[in-house]
């Protein structure tokens, strides 16, 4: 039975991970530093923590489920202490791409992370409806690279990642650097970005008379509507006004110059600040 060593098994993304690995064919040992975290772990799912050098000791796999910001530190503590063929596993590319890791040829580097629930979904139960982040009743797909290590660790990194965030529709293989290029890139430097514009845009029409609830119902439903044609999800075409509206203001709002934030150094620059 593989055994997995799971640090920050506590903490917000740990616990999480926690939870969907009872019942799973893993021996999970529990790592959390904090007394919080220990506490939520043993009162909410029952489980013990080890220390650090006992979750290591024979461990296949180990999991930094801790902030991108701690990853490079915590990786550097344990190095010594990881026997070759180890795979580890870590949540976000930022880390691994900001060259974090220790260098050690003979570890496996294995990265995944969630795509979350999809806005266009086929969910009918209210809480997988309610699961906005996912691995918990909605299903998700998921990205994961196998950034170094044997060939057949993709398999085995796979099957962990589909239960760290079951249920799993599509899973997609990816590399680190194109990870990147979709997180901070395109979900947040994009989306997010985007989406923060679009709530700005609610509180100044509300400013300028507009109910709020009128607002968002508007937007939120539009949202739906214009975000189904234009990403292919049902057939339909713009009216002409839509599509004036469209030439006219996405100059208004965008630079021309915007898709530089995909550029290799801006990707890097904008992990270099979060890590």
């Amino acid at each position: 039975m593989t055994t997995i060593a799971l640090f920050g098994a506590g903490g917000k993304m740990g616990y999480r991970l926690s939870t969907n690995f009872r019942g799973s064919p893993y021996t999970i040992r529990h790592v959390e530093v904090s007394e919080a975290g220990r506490e939520r772990l043993k009162t909410g799912l029952g489980f013990d923590t080890v220390s650090a050098d006992e979750a290591l000791e024979g461990a296949d796999v180990v999991i930094l489920a801790v902030p991108d910001t701690h990853i490079g530190k915590v990786a550097t503590s344990i190095e010594s202490k990881l026997a070759p063929g180890t795979m580890v596993i870590v949540l976000d590319a930022a880390a691994p791409f900001a060259g974090h890791l220790p260098d050690r040829p003979d570890l496996t580097y294995f990265v995944t992370h969630p795509c979350h629930p999809p806005i266009f979904n086929d969910e009918t139960d209210m809480a997988a409806k309610k699961d906005y982040f996912g691995g918990v009743k909605a299903k998700q797909h998921m990205v994961s690279a196998l950034m170094q290590g044997p060939e057949a660790d993709y398999a085995k990194g796979e099957a962990i990642a589909k239960i760290i965030w079951a249920p799993v529709m599509r899973s997609h293989r990816v590399s680190v650097k194109q990870m990147a290029l979709l997180e901070p890139g395109l979900s947040e430097t994009v989306c997010a970005s985007l989406l923060v514009v679009m709530k700005e845009a609610v509180d100044e029409v509300v400013a300028r008379g507009v109910d709020r609830q009128a607002a968002l119902d508007f937007l939120l439903g539009h949202m739906n509507v214009l975000g189904a044609v234009i990403f292919g999800e049902t057939k339909g075409v713009f009216s002409d006004a839509c599509n004036k509206a469209i030439e006219f203001g996405k100059p208004v709002l965008m630079r021309d110059d915007w898709k530089r934030v995909f550029e290799p150094e801006e990707i890097a620059a904008s992990i270099q600040r979060i890590t």
